[in-house]
């Protein structure tokens, strides 16, 4: 693959503005074929193994594709800690209209997934452009701060979250705790998608693993409830943890990418 070079857009005004990092290849031999969009999950960039297989399958096939850091992820600028879906929603929205001219397929891992459906929700209020051609969700974890979090939160993280502003939780994938704050927890309920049915007019894959210690398979399932207009599919795997980003993962989900693109 040619070695591709971060390119940046500003977002924002005064004291929010924030540079938006993001990776942009172009189609070789594909041009009419829709745009490939990489959108990471909560605390993950745009060179993580999903992401980065993402680019290779494009390289491969000749088609573009294009990965994003939010503010507050990887290379780009901004507070992690003034994050919510709202503000992450419109970094993505931004490089998708400046990248993207007809028709893109999103997707989305874990907070990803939430932010994709959100996408389809702005890009039809928009006029529709760029259209949604195909959603391929990995671990989906639409309105995860209402249906995962809350219910479980202890006296102790409820306290923290009125008097802190915050609440911090273990990671088991940093060594840093995850930091969960009142504004991305109140902004969440706006940003509920699970609240009716959702139209995507596009056709749907879903990958979940049913190991998943962080989104419960049980929680795709809703999502399925929510989606009875489109074309989904949904494989469960047995042995699939949060991740998924196992060898025989990621043939999975380059095989439902390339069911919609190519």
């Amino acid at each position: 693959m040619t070695e591709q070079a971060a390119e940046f857009l500003h977002i924002g005004a005064g004291d929010d503005t924030r540079n938006i990092a993001f990776l942009h290849r172009r189609a070789t031999s594909q041009p009419d074929a829709p745009l490939l969009v990489w959108l990471g999950g909560y605390r993950s960039d745009m060179t993580g193994t999903k992401a980065v297989e993402l680019d290779r399958f494009a390289a491969e096939n000749g088609l573009a594709c294009l990965r994003l850091d939010y503010s507050g992820h990887g290379a780009s600028g901004g507070d992690f800690n003034k994050g919510t879906i709202s503000r992450w929603l419109e970094e993505a929205l931004t490089v998708v209209h400046a990248k993207a001219s007809s028709r893109v397929i999103l997707v989305g891992s874990s907070m990803g997934g939430w932010i994709a459906l959100r996408m389809i929700e702005e890009l039809r209020k928009a006029g529709g452009v760029p259209s949604v051609a195909g959603l391929v969700l990995i671990a989906p974890a639409p309105d995860f701060t209402a249906e995962l979090i809350e219910p479980s939160l202890t006296e102790a993280e409820k306290t923290s979250l009125v008097e802190r502003g915050y609440f911090e939780e273990h990671s088991e994938y940093s060594p840093e705790p995850n930091i969960f704050t009142r504004a991305l927890m109140e902004d969440g309920r706006q940003n509920r998608v699970l609240t009716g049915i959702i139209t995507t007019g596009c056709p749907v894959h879903i990958l979940q693993g049913m190991r998943d210690p962080d989104v419960p398979y049980q929680h795709a399932l809703k999502l399925l409830e929510h989606l009875p207009a489109d074309d989904v599919v949904l494989t469960l795997i047995r042995d699939g943890d949060h991740r998924l980003s196992r060898p025989q993962d990621i043939d999975r989900m380059l095989a439902a990418v390339k069911a919609l693109a190519i």
